[in-house]
């Protein structure tokens, strides 16, 4: 990857990190479609976040946050949210397939931009394991909320 190129991911990183996308009140059951939550903590560093998705009735998601870490982790938790409210159920789960793979690639792969929208810019962040479960940890909350709210649909 071209110093220019990571020059431009790291920006939209801190961008991400400044606004903050989807960062707002918590419903606390007051959702009206179905819905989830999960909490999650990086223990090695103490990033935190609380992360609720609802899913509407044309399958639209919407994910709300709050949390308190590190740059990576929040900008993450910013990008999920912006590219929730821009995906179905079935386009989320793919791209947070493929966000989990780059993360895990130890920085032999390049994210697909197409696919994974500012997700891309955690590129170089899979290089540096130490890192990797701060970008990963709304992801995980994410997962965790969607599989709830999807529960929740089939009862």
């Amino acid at each position: 990857m071209s110093t220019q190129m990571q020059q431009l991911y790291q920006q939209v990183i801190l961008d991400h990190s400044r606004s903050r996308i989807g960062n707002a009140a918590l419903l606390r059951e007051g959702a009206a479609g179905p819905h989830g939550s999960s909490h999650q903590i990086n223990p090695t560093c103490g990033d935190e976040i609380e992360l609720e998705t609802e899913i509407s009735d044309d399958g639209a998601i919407a994910v709300r946050w709050s949390g308190d870490g590190c740059s990576i982790s929040m900008a993450s938790a910013s990008v999920l949210s912006e590219l929730a409210s821009e995906n179905s159920v079935e386009g989320m789960l793919d791209i947070e397939a493929k966000f989990h793979e780059l993360m895990h690639s130890r920085g032999t792969i390049v994210g697909d931009e197409e696919i994974l929208g500012d997700a891309a810019a955690f590129s170089g962040v899979s290089k540096f394991p130490a890192r990797i479960k701060c970008a990963l940890l709304s992801w995980v909350a994410f997962k965790d909320a969607l599989n709830q709210a999807q529960s929740s649909l089939k009862e």
